[in-house]
């Protein structure tokens, strides 16, 4: 059984299908999902997803690409998630620079700010972390360096960095997703990473309803195509089909503390 470590299933493409798209995860063989909040206004459509569904679980956070949106605090993170047990994780949050465009540096601090308190109220909660990086590799370590993330880990999700930044996260606990992404043809440099990446420390994803895998690239992604990435990594690492799926499983419960007894 594969599961899918990262989607949003609470999105307005999903809304109309979502029984759809749940049988569509049975027939594929995937288990689980973890459905990732993005900002705080539509973080209760994530987590009643999470309680009406047994096999969804649920994070809270706000995404670093999110600007006009309320700033969760210190103290609403830290009581949200130990409210609640399919809360699992903080997240996600993290650095973008991508769109940073004539921005100068200093402009961005409040990404970085809102970082921090993502980091703090992850290790008062003892939930991992749901890192986005894109354009700030350097700053992302630095800050998890500095707040003492390796207190608690978690996923760098839709990894597409190098593999010396993912050493550094691994140094730091923290897993390595991947997701649709690596399944394209001109991912050649993130395949030669998720090669090398030891098996024991990878998720995989898809950020669904984006970056549909190999041979659906281009259409609205779902939990079940996260089998195609499993398939496409074990193909690209050497693997049985059923390794893959069996150790990327059981990291989920380990990275996000699931007792697969009740999972």
């Amino acid at each position: 059984m594969f599961i899918d470590s990262h989607c949003h299933l609470d999105f307005p493409e999903f809304q109309s299908r979502l029984p759809e798209v749940l049988a569509n995860m049975e027939s594929a063989k995937v288990s689980n999902a973890l459905c990732v909040s993005v900002d705080l206004p539509d973080f209760p459509n994530v987590l009643k997803l999470a309680e009406e569904h047994p096999h969804l679980y649920a994070s809270v956070g706000v995404h670093p690409d999110y600007e006009d949106t309320p700033e969760p605090s210190y103290d609403f993170l830290v009581e949200t998630a130990l409210k609640h047990p399919k809360i699992v994780a903080i997240g996600e949050t993290g650095l973008d620079y991508y769109r940073m465009g004539d921005r100068s540096y200093e402009s961005m601090q409040w990404q970085r700010d809102r970082f921090r308190t993502h980091i703090r109220a992850a290790i008062a909660s003892k939930k991992p972390l749901i890192i986005h990086t894109r354009s700030a590799s350097e700053d992302t370590i630095k800050i998890l360096k500095e707040e003492g993330a390796e207190k608690i880990g978690g996923v760098m999700h839709c990894f597409t960095e190098s593999l010396e930044v993912a050493q550094a996260a691994m140094d730091l606990g923290f897993y390595i997703s991947f997701s649709g992404i690596v399944t394209f043809k001109s991912a050649k440099d993130l395949q030669a990473t998720c090669k090398a990446v030891p098996l024991e420390r990878m998720l995989i994803e898809t950020d669904s309803p984006y970056l549909a895998p190999i041979p659906y690239r281009g259409k609205i992604n779902e939990p079940a195509w996260v089998a195609k990435v499993g398939e496409f990594i074990a193909d690209l690492k050497g693997l049985e089909l059923e390794e893959l799926a069996n150790q990327t499983s059981s990291n989920f419960y380990q990275c996000f503390h699931i007792d697969r007894t009740y999972s």
